[in-house]
């Protein structure tokens, strides 16, 4: 069987483009506050007293990896956590004065990283680009949360009895 060609396979150009997007972030963003963590950092800029499970959601990680992400800002005293006063099963993350500094400086050096990122890319190919991989990564989502492996399949439709016509599906 020959070799195969993993310039098709979107998985493997997918871990390339991270490799080169982990390396650029080190590199021109910041090697203390890592692209997961300024992502919860950004979304409590803009909506902060979050539980953690949203943000979580917000960001696309799953929840083991938000509480560890969550756990290593309150430790820089880049957020607060905080039980939920309502809800003592929840956790809510709010930015702390600290956090918004350091989101600010950091906003501004990662639209610098994105346009060395991009700029292979004529701007119109960026739009595409970012858009095709927005529809990729929404479609991936329903992957991280199947259905209960209990959760019963759709039933068929019952055959029709021979010489019986059914309706036709629309």
């Amino acid at each position: 069987m020959p070799a195969l060609d993993l310039g098709s396979h979107p998985g493997h150009l997918a871990r390339r483009l991270q490799q080169a997007h982990t390396l650029l972030w080190t590199t021109m963003v910041s090697e203390e506050v890592t692209s997961p963590q300024f992502a919860v950092l950004n979304t409590l800029v803009g909506e902060d007293a979050l539980d953690q499970r949203t943000v979580g959601e917000r960001v696309g990680l799953d929840r083991s990896t938000i509480a560890e992400v969550a756990r290593r800002l309150a430790d820089r005293e880049l957020v607060d956590k905080v039980r939920d006063p309502h809800d003592g099963r929840r956790s809510v993350l709010r930015v702390t004065a600290e956090g918004l500094r350091v989101h600010k400086r950091l906003a501004v050096r990662t639209a610098r990283m994105n346009q060395v990122f991009l700029a292979p890319l004529a701007p119109d190919e960026q739009t595409v680009l970012l858009d095709l991989l927005r529809r990729v990564s929404d479609a991936a989502e329903s992957l991280r949360n199947p259905p209960p492996p209990d959760t019963p399949a759709p039933r068929a439709p019952h055959p029709a009895p021979a010489g019986a016509s059914r309706p036709r599906e629309t």
